[in-house]
């Protein structure tokens, strides 16, 4: 089928609990649920991120969650005028490749699938509107498109792709993934010029991408089908059976796909994108003042500098301290210094053994 008359399906991936961003985004309400970076929640922005891209039609929205968040996820997307859309209701968490699998078997053969995360910020559309258009002649062809974000710094954060041979308008083919590198290493790519950042966003039609599931991981492609087969319906939502859902591998979409087909190309581009991985990585994309603050809620900030305050009641007050990082919410406190945000990890795990040994005396 021509890549002109291709409608794309937009498949979002909302199963993540979003714990770096604790005491925020908790697993009952985790952070693409929340109003992190405007009024709308990530979810909401997500989901309405495709309104005024006119390169090819859309289809209804698939979207792929935790069976924990299906009323709030139904409210969500009704308060952003979204209507009409189907909810896959997974009872357990497999990563990203079983996901998306539960959206193709559900989506034509020939759609194109645009699978994206609910988490992540986008400030330019229209640069992520051209990539996507730039990406679908490759895609009627079978191809399997990554879209790959042009570096700004060194980041240890995220994976790279190392992009070869151009195959299209701003295309490029495919040389390897690479893991989440040292300083070192990231510098060395991006000295280098042909690396991207790994944003987790993709496009491809549905039948190619069960057929390299197929070929590469067919246990899971036959428990994702089985759990489709015997689905229990309901209006808008979906439930796989949740034996065979169960008894599918767990991986996510670039181990178990993408780093063994041969046909991936990759877009590069440059759209504003953050994953929204850290308090740090919001303050870095938040609106902030002449002092560097950013400050969502009640705070006075009186000779303070480069600081984030997130407080969703109690005033916050910081006075001549700097590179702080403050958040209230639900009743929770935490502070920590600015550039150490990935030290939350420590703080959910350190909370689970309190739990556990609380619960268990």
């Amino acid at each position: 089928m021509a890549s002109d008359l291709m409608n794309i399906v937009p498949v979002i991936l909302s199963g993540g609990s979003g714990t770096r961003l604790w005491p925020v985004s908790k697993p009952e309400h985790p952070k693409q649920l929340l109003p992190l970076t405007a009024e709308l929640t990530m979810l909401q922005l997500t989901a309405m991120r495709l309104e005024g891209f006119d390169s090819a039609p859309i289809g209804r929205p698939i979207l792929v969650a935790n069976a924990a968040h299906t009323d709030i996820i139904d409210d969500q997307l009704r308060q952003s005028g979204i209507e009409d859309y189907l909810l896959i209701l997974e009872p357990i968490g497999r990563n990203t490749a079983p996901a998306i699998a539960l959206a193709a078997l559900e989506a034509q053969a020939d759609d194109a699938l645009l699978v994206m995360p609910s988490d992540h910020v986008i400030a330019d559309l229209p640069a992520f509107h051209a990539a996507i258009a730039r990406a679908l002649p490759l895609v009627g062809k079978g191809s399997l498109v990554t879209f790959g974000i042009t570096p700004d710094g060194p980041e240890t954060g995220y994976g790279y792709i190392q992009m070869g041979q151009s195959c299209g308008e701003a295309v490029h083919e495919v040389v390897r993934f690479v893991e989440k590198p040292d300083v070192a290493n990231a510098q060395k790519m991006l000295a280098e010029g042909n690396h991207v950042w790994n944003a987790g966003i993709f496009l491809f039609r549905a039948d190619a991408y069960l057929a390299a599931m197929g070929r590469h991981q067919p246990d899971m492609l036959a428990a994702v089908r089985t759990s489709m087969t015997q689905a229990r319906r309901d209006g808008a939502h979906v439930f796989p059976e949740a034996m065979a859902f169960h008894a599918c591998p767990s991986d996510s979409i670039d181990y178990a796909i993408m780093e063994r087909e041969a046909h991936v190309a990759c877009v590069p581009v440059a759209m504003g994108w953050s994953d929204v991985g850290s308090w740090d990585s919001l303050h870095a994309i938040s609106a902030r003042d002449a002092a560097n603050n950013a400050v969502r809620g009640e705070a006075l900030l009186l000779g303070a500098q480069n600081c984030l305050v997130h407080s969703d009641g109690p005033r916050v007050t910081l006075v001549d301290v700097d590179d702080l990082i403050v958040v209230v919410s639900d009743g929770d406190v935490m502070i920590l210094k600015r550039g150490e945000s990935q030290k939350v990890r420590k703080v959910t795990e350190a909370l689970k053994s309190l739990t556990a040994a609380t619960t268990t005396h």
